[in-house]
C-alpha cells in the first residue's frame, strides 16, 4: 500500500520516528494495542508543533484554543516490539469547518503494523472551562493545507 492509497490522497502529510519504549510493551515485548494511541497523539502534537500552532495555549485569551478528540482507532496489522524503532507518517486527511481528520500509518522495518485515525474538533476554551465549537482558524486551515510532505 503506497501513502496515497493509506490515507485516500490527503491534503498533507509529516513523518517521524520513535523507539517502542517498555512501558509501551505486554509481557511478550510486543507494543501493547492501547500503546499506539499516545504514540499517535504525540505525533499529532509534533506535528501540529512543526507547523506553529500551541498544543496548549494560555487559557486567558481570545484564541485559547484546544482540540477534544472525538474519534479514534486503530487497525493492527503486526506486531511492533520492544526497542523497535517505529517510522510513524500522520496524514491530514481532511479539514472540516471545526475538524480535522488524521489517518496514521506507523510501519516497522518497512512494514505496516498498524493504521490509526483520529478526529478532532476546534473549541475555544471559554470561562468555566466550558468548550464551544469553533471554525478552525484560517492561518491554521492554510498551513494545514499547504504543508508539503516530508
Amino acid at each position: 500500500m503506497n501513502d496515497s492509497e493509506a490515507a485516500g490522497n490527503p491534503v498533507a502529510r509529516f513523518q517521524t520516528t520513535r523507539r517502542v519504549e517498555f512501558r509501551d510493551t505486554d509481557a511478550a515485548g510486543i507494543v501493547h494495542f492501547s500503546a499506539f494511541f499516545p504514540i499517535m497523539e504525540s505525533v499529532e502534537h509534533e506535528f501540529l508543533r512543526s507547523i506553529g500552532v500551541s498544543i496548549l495555549p494560555p487559557h486567558d485569551t481570545p484564541d485559547s484554543l484546544t482540540w477534544p478528540r472525538v474519534s479514534a482507532a486503530c487497525d493492527y496489522l503486526g506486531p511492533a516490539r520492544f526497542e523497535d524503532i517505529l517510522d510513524i507518517s500522520l496524514f491530514v486527511e481532511r479539514v472540516g469547518t471545526s475538524s480535522i481528520h488524521y489517518q496514521y500509518r506507523i510501519e516497522c522495518a518497512s512494514k505496516a503494523v498498524a493504521i490509526g485515525r483520529i478526529s478532532v474538533v476546534c473549541c475555544r476554551l471559554a470561562p468555566g472551562g466550558k468548550l464551544v465549537k469553533m471554525p478552525v482558524p484560517e492561518a491554521m486551515r492554510y498551513s494545514l493545507t499547504t504543508l508539503s510532505p516530508s
